[in-house]
């Protein structure tokens, strides 16, 4: 059992019994964040080895709030704020935003994923802290970006794969005809912490060189539209070719007549382009087998014919030379060879087929649910996860640091109770034992 408020080792990256400090160890992190992508960014940060404090309402942020399991603790917040120190107060409070002020000195990090009007409001702006520290390293994450006509908007993960066009992309149509959203996992969201965690660190390493603070910034769009790089680029001598502008000129036109989603999906998606991610394909997409489903993952001419030798077929799919000139007849005659393969495939269990890929060296793996990796050999072998003890809700056990790192292991610990560390910053910033009871009194802090 792990005691309460230690911090464990995902992985023996160093020597047994000897302490060797996290990468940002001596870095102090004051987050203003909530729900994922900011929180996400902190825990990398924590898990390095930062001392992350993060500040909440009295009541905590949403997520402590979104399916409760024990009052003010959630799944959703404890996966995403591990490592990190709770100051709960009322930040539209002055005598809040004066606490916030006088801690920012013993402060290296800010980030704030408020819209910019909120954080002007509650003075935590960028302009007003780098007044007060000028080599300070501030974070701005919003949905949109600070310019432009939805500046003003807030947004989440959703609502950016919609404008994005990651969510059009995927082309997963409901019931009624609507797109579909990416569910699995808050895409942009997550994204935009890698990012978040990736710009500060290298912040940093700039100030450790220079001396200089700076403003970094971020945005869920941005971080969709990084994630579809290769879809959002226009480059004419390959668009010319491969039907890419006929295809935008048909969805503009079916705009133009008020077409339905579907419509305009599928004016979109047509010719050859549905060839591709449809019936010739047999080389990079899911099968389902005799006992649940597995994945084939091949994106070269030489794992194709490896591919076609673990089905036992002479079915070329992408590999035709003949697929940019499609017949009617080819496409019946391939229609036909994918049923069948795909009859053959559902012959055999998983573990069978498993075994066939290695032999010939095909990329796959069985299609698993998200809880199978708790007790998956490989995530074990790897150390991928970790066992914690939270002051509350006790045992659990998550998954552990994004990376490893030989030199300056990381390390993590649970989440905190609201308001935890309370006291100890508002001491940090100055504050009297008894101008601590009266901040309480008045409900600045929790």
């Amino acid at each position: 059992m792990v005691e309460e408020g230690s911090r464990i080792k995902p992985h023996d990256g160093a020597k047994k019994g000897v302490t060797v400090a996290g990468a940002l160890e001596g870095i102090r992190v004051l987050e203003f964040s909530q729900i994922i992508a900011g929180p996400y960014a902190c825990q990398n940060l924590a898990e390095m080895g930062a001392e992350v404090i993060k500040v909440e309402p009295p009541d905590g942020e949403p997520w402590r709030q979104f399916s409760q399991f024990y009052p003010g603790e959630a799944k959703y917040f404890q996966s995403l704020n591990r490592g990190k120190n709770s100051l709960a107060l009322a930040l539209q409070d002055p005598a809040a935003q004066d606490l916030i002020a006088r801690l920012i000195p013993f402060c290296d990090v800010v980030l704030v994923n408020y819209r910019p009007d909120v954080a002007k409001r509650l003075g935590i702006d960028y302009s007003t802290l780098s007044g007060i520290k000028s080599d300070l390293i501030y974070a701005d994450n919003t949905a949109f970006g600070r310019s432009g006509p939805w500046s003003h908007r807030p947004g989440y993960d959703i609502v950016v794969q919609a404008v994005s066009g990651m969510m059009a992309a995927e082309g997963k149509l409901g019931d009624a005809g609507e797109p579909k959203t990416i569910s699995s996992t808050a895409i942009a969201d997550y994204g935009t912490g890698l990012a978040l965690a990736w710009g500060i660190t290298a912040a940093l390493f700039h100030r450790e060189r220079t001396g200089e603070g700076q403003l970094v910034e971020s945005t869920l769009l941005q971080t969709a539209l990084s994630f579809q790089a290769s879809s959002i680029f226009d480059l004419p001598l390959a668009d010319s070719q491969s039907g890419a502008y006929a295809s935008r000129e048909m969805v503009a036109e079916k705009r133009s007549e008020n077409a339905t989603y579907v419509e305009l999906l599928e004016a979109r998606s047509g010719g050859i382009s549905s060839l591709l991610g449809g019936i010739a394909n047999i080389y990079y997409r899911p099968y389902q087998t005799k006992d649940g489903a597995m994945a084939v993952g091949a994106l070269s001419s030489g794992l194709w014919a490896k591919v076609r030798k673990a089905l036992e077929t002479d079915f070329l799919g992408w590999a035709d030379p003949n697929l940019a000139s499609a017949t009617p007849e080819w496409i019946e005659d391939a229609t036909k060879q994918v049923k069948e393969l795909e009859a053959f495939v559902r012959s055999k269990t998983t573990e069978e087929w498993m075994e066939i890929l290695d032999k010939e060296g095909v990329p796959g793996g069985p299609v698993n649910f998200p809880e199978d990796m708790l007790t998956d050999p490989q995530v074990i072998a790897n150390d991928m996860l970790v066992e914690l003890n939270h002051e509350l809700s006790g045992p659990q056990t998550q998954v552990g640091p994004i990376i490893k790192m030989s030199g300056t292991p990381l390390e993590t610990s649970a989440s905190p109770a609201l308001g935890r560390d309370n006291d100890m910053y508002a001491k940090m910033a100055g504050f009297s034992d008894q101008e601590i009871a009266s901040l309480r009194e008045t409900g600045v802090i929790l």
